[in-house]
């Protein structure tokens, strides 16, 4: 089947087979940050956006997204940097397999509501995996980023 998109910010036109996943199509394409994980869409480690919005990219196939704007880490670099080295200050990046999925949730997270409370953060990271840490690093982090930017929020789930 013959598909258009936009991945990170550039036209892409492609001819890809009906069962192709689009975590696939995406790593076919060199957006390597998007990683398989559980492949049962309970990790969050396959996250990408879609028109902004975030979805797993392990349970949809690729032909849904024509049409759309998909967008991968690789194309928020400069969006992502201003936060992710407030995660690592809190050690919330041990080994550092989950982050992508973190980092795409917080910047969608962040566009919707950008002074989000604490358990506003955790609710919208629910669905990511992370099994080096208690979540807390990551919430540390988000927090300690807000704060940074004069958007303290109300912390502790207030």
């Amino acid at each position: 089947m013959e598909m258009n998109l936009t991945l990170n910010g550039k036209p892409v036109a492609a001819r890809v087979d009906p069962d192709l996943l689009l975590i696939d199509f995406l790593r076919d394409h060199g957006c390597l940050s998007v990683k398989r994980g559980c492949e049962t869409s309970n990790c969050g480690l396959c996250t990408v956006l879609m028109d902004g919005t975030p979805i797993l990219s392990c349970s949809m196939l690729a032909v849904r997204a024509a049409g759309h704007t998909i967008q991968t880490l690789e194309g928020l670099q400069e969006e992502a940097a201003d936060f992710v080295g407030f995660i690592a200050d809190q050690g919330a990046d041990q080994c550092g397999f989950c982050n992508p999925g973190f980092v795409m949730n917080t910047i969608a997270l962040l566009r919707e509501n950008p002074d989000p409370t604490d358990d506003e953060i955790r609710g919208f990271l629910a669905g990511n995996l992370c099994r080096c840490s208690g979540y807390e690093g990551q919430l540390r982090g988000i927090r300690s980023y807000l704060d940074s930017r004069g958007k303290g929020g109300t912390s502790h789930g207030e």
